[in-house]
């Protein structure tokens, strides 16, 4: 039986947390380090998608995948306000702005998926729509002081405090998270694989 190692391209601990929910453990995670910069006037769908599969690409490269030997996973997550793309705020004024933002309104997370090895690459953009309270003053100070927001989309992590932000969501909430698993199960299932303890084995 041909044996396909699943190797995670991202270092963000929410989604390995998310795919050993559902039983996935990569066996190896090689986080791609490449330009993130949006192209000017790039739509935020577009972004998510392009951000996914250059994370692929440059895993594949780095861990010398070839032919069927093994398949990574990358996934980015965009967080957008019309055609705007907020920042992984890495400063207080930026989760600031983001959260002043989005306080009171509805905003959309584009989930960018990709699933290559070195001969194909194939790809899901999952969308989800988020609506927020208004946001008093104590609640985005109090927010802001716990630094939660450090490097997340948007300036928030839905599934932290910033949980009671949120009055509806319509969508995936695994997206918002940061790896819409619905997707990614029908990915790797779809290629007629078996997921079990971080290998894809052929059926």
């Amino acid at each position: 039986m041909s044996v396909f190692p699943l190797i995670l391209a991202s270092a963000s601990p929410r989604r390995l947390d998310l795919l050993q929910q559902i039983g996935v453990r990569p066996a190896a995670v090689l986080p791609a380090d490449i330009d993130e910069t949006p192209n000017s006037g790039e739509l935020p769908k577009d972004y998510a998608l392009r951000m996914a599969c250059e994370k692929a690409a440059a895993a594949c490269v780095r861990a010398g995948a070839s032919g069927d030997q093994s398949w990574v996973l990358a996934a980015d997550t965009v967080v957008a306000v019309g055609r705007r793309i907020l920042p992984k705020a890495e400063s207080l004024a930026e989760a600031k702005a983001c959260l002043s933002l989005l306080s009171g309104r509805a905003h959309r997370i584009y989930g960018g998926i990709a699933l290559q090895n070195a001969e194909r690459c194939i790809t899901r953009l999952v969308e989800t729509r988020v609506q927020f309270k208004r946001l008093d003053q104590a609640e985005l100070q109090a927010y802001l002081a716990s630094g939660e927001w450090q490097g997340k989309a948007g300036g928030y992590a839905i599934q932290g405090r910033a949980s009671v932000f949120v009055r509806a969501i319509q969508g995936s909430y695994s997206n918002v998270v940061g790896l819409s698993l619905p997707e990614t199960y029908a990915m790797l299932t779809g290629l007629g694989l078996r997921v079990a303890d971080g290998w894809a084995d052929a059926s």
